[in-house]
């Protein structure tokens, strides 16, 4: 064996022990007493760290300004998706409602459905609160500036890039993916696309209801 094959291979031994130890630490780190691989087998993937969100100011369904850090005393579950979406973003929108009404009152009362729209242009508080009506009234939606929504998103490692907007019809690609934050306003992980309701109503409360 050269030298060379012998740096690559030492190489890739220590990125699969990197890798090992990263996987055995989700699945095993303590957290409310939940069991990380059935966690994992619902959808929800929670971060080794939490992430604290950045100061940004948006505008909310009713018009009134609102601090994501700010986003406190509850859990929530963030989706960056648009009124005007054809297909992602009604489908996953009804499966969040399915998924709160399988869950406890007292479940219910403990989380918070958000949709950040990734469509400002079209997206007003008026359209917001509108579309959102059909859904679930209890649902908050946000709008604001694009370069507000894209540094949100990047904090959080949901993508979407932004359309063209002087098309007509003009659809915008984002990630199916649901932010996870905690009562304290961090973000505590993410529930990946697509949703399997059945299994997120069975582990979403052993979650949300530690702090």
């Amino acid at each position: 064996m050269t030298r060379t094959h012998k740096t690559v291979f030492i190489l890739i031994a220590i990125i699969a022990l990197v890798l090992g130890l990263a996987v055995n630490k989700v699945l095993n780190s303590g957290g409310n007493g939940t069991d990380k691989a059935a966690l994992l087998d619902a959808g929800i993937v929670l971060l080794p760290q939490s992430r604290t969100l950045p100061d940004i100011g948006l505008t909310n369904q009713d018009a009134a300004p609102v601090q994501v850090n700010a986003l406190k005393d509850q859990w929530s579950l963030l989706f960056f998706g648009y009124t005007f979406c054809p297909d992602i973003c009604p489908a996953t929108l009804a499966q969040v409602r399915q998924l709160r009404s399988q869950l406890k009152p007292e479940d219910q009362a403990r989380l918070r459905v958000v949709l950040v729209s990734v469509d400002p242009s079209r997206d007003t508080p008026t359209q917001l609160k509108q579309y959102l009506g059909y859904f679930d009234p209890s649902f908050i939606g946000l709008t604001g500036e694009t370069d507000k929504i894209q540094a949100l998103a990047s904090a959080v490692s949901i993508p979407f890039i932004p359309a063209d907007t002087s098309k007509p019809g003009y659809t915008v690609d984002h990630s199916g993916n649901l932010v996870v934050l905690g009562p304290d306003g961090t973000q505590r992980g993410f529930i990946r696309a697509p949703i399997n309701v059945e299994k997120l109503a069975r582990q979403l409360p052993g979650l949300i209801s530690g702090s």
